[in-house]
């Protein structure tokens, strides 16, 4: 019979020494976290939504583990405010946009401005714009577009390519960042 425990050791120490070892390979950002370069013991995420009035402020993922409970709320707030679908969000998308906001050291919310999209949701959009990809991200859950008034978009675009996770889209004219977890890329001006 084999024991699967490792003596002396805890679980939440290895995850410790994985975060200080993160740190120490990371030095340039080491203020991002998770799996964007250094580990923290809790990671928060602060919206509001100019569509439906609502806004969140809440702690996800403490000491290594999601909050499912929260995890339902963050998809809520995040659905497709013109169906009312609701999926759930990928976390790395959420986790590259706690990231890139601790980054800018800002308290101003984001400002959602996409979340989950449906299908019918992008084919409207797309419709009406060039800007709007016909596979997007925003239909698995995987991508957000986001506004701080503090900060310009290049400043956000920057923060959010730090991390390295995922892709970045600058629209400058209509003054938002798209954040998501897909392969890393970036584009627009």
């Amino acid at each position: 019979m084999t024991e699967n425990k490792l003596i002396g050791v805890s679980r939440r120490g290895l995850l410790g020494a994985f975060a200080a070892t993160a740190v120490v390979a990371a030095p340039t950002y080491s203020s991002a976290f998770g799996l964007l370069k250094g580990a923290g013991d809790i990671r928060k995420i602060r919206m509001y939504s100019g569509r439906t009035g609502e806004s969140i402020d809440t702690i996800y993922w403490i000491e290594g583990e999601y909050i499912p409970e929260v995890m339902k709320e963050i998809n809520h707030f995040m659905r497709d405010w013109r169906t009312d679908d609701v999926v759930g969000m990928d976390m790395r998308t959420l986790d590259i946009m706690a990231a890139s906001h601790r980054l800018m050291d800002v308290g101003e919310p984001y400002m959602l401005l996409s979340g989950y999209r449906s299908p019918k949701t992008n084919a409207m959009l797309r419709s009406k714009s060039g800007g709007v990809a016909r596979n997007s991200l925003h239909m698995k859950g995987q991508a957000a577009d986001l506004r701080l008034k503090s900060r310009s978009v290049g400043q956000m675009a920057k923060a959010a390519a730090a991390c390295a996770s995922g892709g970045v889209g600058k629209y400058s004219r209509s003054n938002f960042v798209h954040m998501d977890c897909g392969p890393v890329r970036s584009w627009g001006g």
